[in-house]
């Protein structure tokens, strides 16, 4: 994508990857992703806003060759490498420039990239920097979601340049949000893999950004919020303690046993008038599935044993589970067994970080027999009683 102009002295001069399909060796992107980069000029200086991938380097410095300025500093909002990893380039093509950034930046920028001490110009948490008609602020977001983040907020034009706040990983030609509504889908997937873990700081750096009156919210990945009302309104409702009437239950099933039990706990409760989600761990989309956890009261673990515990991939998924701790309430662990489990001790020693209630196990051996199914159908009263208590 060439260089495009927002508004008067501001220039979107990122890129769009369309073939990226894996983030972190972890996460996929079904709609590639963006590396957005802005540059802002003011009447005696120029700022770039963060950088792009390495591999798109070159894409980024056509963009600011074809605007033809010079640039006086570099923003670095967050260390991370999607982010930072052109900065050297940039450095050598601009020799004048120099890197603003936090302290904590600073020194991730300097393990990660070598880039050498008198080339920083340090800011504190609201210290600003005049550019000529153009001022920045800095306000420190820590934990949003690297303890080194930051936001840049340029004041005459009400515009945040949030970094990872609010992003979404989503390549397209359209730059802004009105022109494309699979952006609020997108961002709720990138808050459930990357965001979710940090409610709590999330909350309160959304509290400090909203003293300012914002009208663009610019994200270092997916397209651009204007106006700002529902994207701030979601990510209000995601890092609520508030929860929907939704089970969500992964499941794995080795000889059949395992998914009798979980189609037939699904089919008692929907009959009960609760909304379910099954997902076939050896099958599903990650993100779909952590998509769903962002709103979901209750977790039903399905899985059969392996060597008295639980499948491998159970186990991953709860590994998973536990790092991104979501809002749940309620989580109850069932499976079958040939000879022997601990499946309900090991799960629950791998799920330490989440502050639900546990429900009771159903551990079966073998098929389910008729009082097997009936205490299945207990369960799916049990969770309609606390879903309608909350």
């Amino acid at each position: 994508m060439s260089a495009r102009m927002m508004e008067d002295g501001v220039y979107y001069v990122g890129s769009q990857d369309w073939d990226r399909q894996i983030f972190d060796e972890l996460i996929p992107l079904p709609q590639g992703t963006s590396y957005n980069s802005y540059l802002i000029q003011g009447r005696d200086n120029t700022a770039l806003i963060d950088t792009v991938d390495p591999e798109k380097a070159h894409e980024l410095l056509k963009n600011l060759q074809e605007l033809e300025l010079k640039i006086d500093y570099i923003v670095s909002n967050h260390a991370e490498q999607d982010h930072s990893g052109s900065i050297p380039l940039i450095l050598e093509e601009y020799p004048e420039a120099v890197v603003v950034t936090n302290p904590k930046c600073k020194e991730l920028l300097k393990n990660f990239l070598f880039i050498p001490e008198d080339k920083f110009k340090t800011i504190g948490d609201g210290d600003k920097i005049s550019l000529g008609g153009k001022t920045l602020e800095f306000i420190f977001t820590p934990w949003v979601h690297w303890p080194d983040t930051m936001v840049t907020y340029l004041e005459e034009n009400k515009m945040l340049f949030s970094c990872d706040f609010f992003g979404s990983h989503m390549a397209t030609s359209q730059l802004y949000s009105h022109e494309n509504e699979e952006v609020y889908s997108a961002a709720k997937r990138y808050y459930a893999e990357l965001m979710m873990p940090f409610r709590p700081t999330i909350k309160n750096n959304l509290a400090k950004i909203s003293k300012r009156d914002i009208k663009t919210i610019a994200p270092s990945h997916g397209p651009i919020y204007s106006p700002v009302n529902e994207i701030i309104n979601l990510y209000k409702d995601w890092i609520s303690d508030e929860t929907l009437n939704l089970v969500v239950i992964p499941y794995v099933s080795m000889h059949g046993s395992t998914r009798v039990m979980v189609d037939h706990l699904v089919d008692s409760l929907i009959k009960r008038g609760l909304v379910v989600k099954p997902f076939n761990l050896g099958h599903m989309d990650p993100g779909e599935f952590l998509m769903s956890l962002v709103d979901a009261s209750t977790l039903v673990i399905a899985s059969p044993t392996v060597l008295t515990g639980p499948h491998p991939l159970t186990v991953s998924n709860a590994y998973l589970i536990n790092l991104l701790r979501p809002k749940l309430k309620y989580v109850a662990i069932m499976g079958s067994f040939g000879w022997g489990s601990r499946m309900e001790e090991l799960l629950k020693g791998q799920l330490s970080n989440l502050k639900v209630e546990y429900l009771e196990s159903i551990s079966i051996k073998g098929l389910p027999t008729q009082d097997d199914l009936e205490k299945i159908d207990a369960l799916a009263d049990e969770i309609l009683k606390k879903h309608e208590s909350s």
